[in-house]
């Protein structure tokens, strides 16, 4: 049985691209780290179109190496084939946007860990579960990788799988030209093409630009050169044509390139060429896998080529099938497609990494309360800290589903400790208590402070606010403050938690907290999560999730908080939750850690009497959500 679609098979790298745009690559200043590589591109970008999709490559054992591991895991790529080299660094590549027709990039791949692939790491067990196998030139550049590709090819046929190569011809890297050279994209040679030539009969799909065509057929005459391709191959050719977008050949070539098959192009602005061919190719690869008609599967290609030349890095600019569909639909309404923002909030929403479909959340990120406790001191609350993630990890037990909400004042230490546990990890950047909303100072004032913050945390931030509020100014303020905040996290590629408790502004109606919501999407904040209070009634709950579900149907969900209620009440309000598929789980705090910080704070409990307290309220409360969600699954 097929379980993978494809599978690719090559180079993989960490890119670390210049964050500043404009200027040489000398004068960047920072960079942003993506996974890189054609193959490491089109596994992810597949995977983004809903293909099962499969690497077979080499990393080093290394944090660049585990990196892409785990980013693959993350866009659902199948890493079994992906080998760790006990001797090798994993490559990296250095790139820049100069302007819309320079973009400079170093290649780091001597003697890397990818060029170590060879034909022991090519299991044919693994090969005969996919419909296809993928290839890309450069593995045809030495002969230890090229036997591992050929073994990988012959292997694919052998099991019916189909096979197709993308060119990806790049000069340095076949040793024809310099360091310095990587924008290089074609050198005449002969040994190249005699070498590429020699393989080509072994694929169903063959796809280049025309001057990597150029290479593959020995002539510069585009033409010329695919009928030498075609006299070697009977693979569908399909050439890239920039902007005209491309054309596909099943048969004879015929005397022009406007004679082939083609899908529509899209009149976007460039912005930035490098892994354009990657995402074309993965648009490609799903219409050909799906079964479509050329012209249809071109169409998706050149869609994915136009996202990823309109923006910043690589596999982070491939869209999700969702997003393809979208723009599909919709068309072209900005031509800087990475100004869109319509699109660019599907692009954000519907590639997030990681499933939170059940959150139970211990949250300790409370400064006030817990400096206002008796025998309190910043060091004995950074300590206490520690023992709230202690119990959090103890109820944990590696298993998915479990988060913390820390501080990063009082609980820098704990938040040092949660990294790489599995945990999911929200921060609060609020100011505690603050009305009108006002902010950590280590945000900064330009909200700089969050470029030091790891990916994987999440920026959340409490408003104290309500649809009635009468103070026009305060209102404006604390708007513009969740708006500011809002973009400064998509700049920081961080996901927000936006928190609502009016009931501390005023009095509440089951139309509060709806009309807020709406509020807060009408000035363009589309959170990813929310956090808000335990409603009473079922009408409630349905209006609060229908004002978020109309404005954004990608959203994360929503978390239910506690505001320090006893345990009953809290099983009363959770079992009223989970009956809304949008509420994924609870953040609470003080019902957890409350009793125990006042009696640890005083010396009147041990380290490990108040770890053991907390664990075990904190696991209660899972399972009165877990009774409480798998109740309603039942009854459904």
């Amino acid at each position: 049985m097929k379980t993978l679609d494809v599978i690719t098979i090559g180079r993989s790298s960490v890119d670390l691209y210049g964050a500043q745009v404009g200027g040489r690559l000398e004068d960047m200043g920072s960079f942003q780290k993506y996974i890189g590589g054609s193959p490491c591109n089109m596994a992810a970008g597949t995977a983004r179109l809903g293909l099962k999709s499969a690497l077979i490559t080499r990393v080093g054992d290394e944090h660049m190496g585990r990196f892409i591991r785990e980013e693959l895991a993350r866009e659902g790529v199948d890493v079994r084939g992906v080998r760790t080299d006990p001797e090798r660094l994993t490559a990296l590549v250095l790139l820049g946007i100069r302007d819309d027709k320079q973009f400079p990039l170093i290649f780091y791949r001597e003697n890397c860990a990818d060029m170590a692939l060879c034909e022991d790491d090519i299991d044919e067990g693994f090969i005969a579960e996919a419909r296809a196998v993928v290839a890309t030139g450069t593995h045809l550049s030495h002969p230890r990788t090229e036997a591992a590709v050929l073994k990988a090819l012959t292997l694919a046929r052998k099991h019916g799988a189909r096979t197709a190569l993308d060119i990806d011809y790049r000069p340095n890297l076949w040793g024809l030209a310099g360091h310095g050279a990587g924008e290089s994209r074609f050198i005449e040679s002969a040994e190249v093409t005699a070498r590429l030539q020699a393989t080509l009969a072994l694929f169903d799909l063959i796809v280049g630009t025309e001057e990597e065509f150029h290479i593959a057929g020995g002539t510069t005459d585009t033409i010329a050169a695919l009928r030498a391709v075609r006299a070697v191959s009977g693979a569908t050719l399909v050439c890239k044509r920039g902007p005209m977008g491309a054309v596909a050949f099943t048969g004879a070539i015929p005397d022009t390139l406007d004679e082939g098959l083609s899908g529509p192009g899209f009149p976007i602005e460039v912005f930035n060429v490098l892994g354009a061919g990657d995402g074309f190719m993965s648009g490609l690869l799903k219409g050909w896998l799906d079964g479509e008609a050329w012209p249809v599967a071109l169409k998706y290609a050149n869609a994915c080529g136009a996202f990823a030349v309109s923006r910043h890095g690589c596999t982070p600019a491939y869209p999700s099938w969702d997003e393809l569909q979208f723009f599909l639909a919709r068309g072209v309404k900005e031509r800087a497609l990475r100004k869109d923002a319509a699109l660019e909030q599907v692009h954000w929403a519907t590639n997030r990494h990681g499933d939170w479909s059940t959150m139970r959340v211990f949250a300790f990120d409370h400064r006030m309360q817990l400096e206002a406790m008796e025998g309190s001191t910043p060091e004995k609350i950074s300590t206490f800290k520690g023992l709230c993630l202690k119990a959090a990890i103890m109820v944990q037990d590696g298993k998915p589903g479990y988060g913390i909400l820390c501080d990063s004042r009082l609980g820098r230490e704990a938040l040092w400790a949660a990294a790489g546990t599995g945990l999911w990890i929200g921060r609060p950047v609020e100011w505690p208590g603050s009305r009108p909303l006002t902010l950590e100072p280590e945000l900064g004032p330009d909200f700089g402070g969050l470029q030091e913050w790891p990916l994987g945390h999440v920026v959340k931030v409490l408003c104290f606010c309500h649809p009635d509020d009468d103070d026009a100014a305060m209102r404006a303020e604390q708007e513009a403050t969740v708006v500011r905040l809002f973009h400064a996290c998509r700049r920081n590629r961080l996901e927000m938690l936006l928190e609502l408790i009016p009931s501390k502004v005023g009095p509440v109606t089951e139309d509060t907290t709806p009309a807020l919501i709406r509020r807060f999407y009408a000035l363009g904040v589309f959170p990813d999560w929310w956090k808000l209070e335990p409603f009473a009634t079922e009408a409630a709950w349905r209006k609060a999730c229908a004002a978020i579900i109309e404005n954004d149907s990608h959203v994360r969900g929503v978390v239910v908080l506690g505001l320090d209620a006893g345990e009953d009440a809290l099983r009363e309000s959770l079992t009223l939750a989970a009956r809304h598929d949008l509420v994924k789980g609870f953040a609470i705090g003080r019902t957890i850690f409350g009793q125990a910080a006042r009696a640890w704070m005083t010396g009147a409990m041990s380290d490990e009497q108040a770890v053991a307290e907390m664990a075990g309220t904190y696991a209660r409360l899972c399972r009165v959500w877990d009774e409480a969600r798998a109740k309603k699954e039942s009854a459904a």
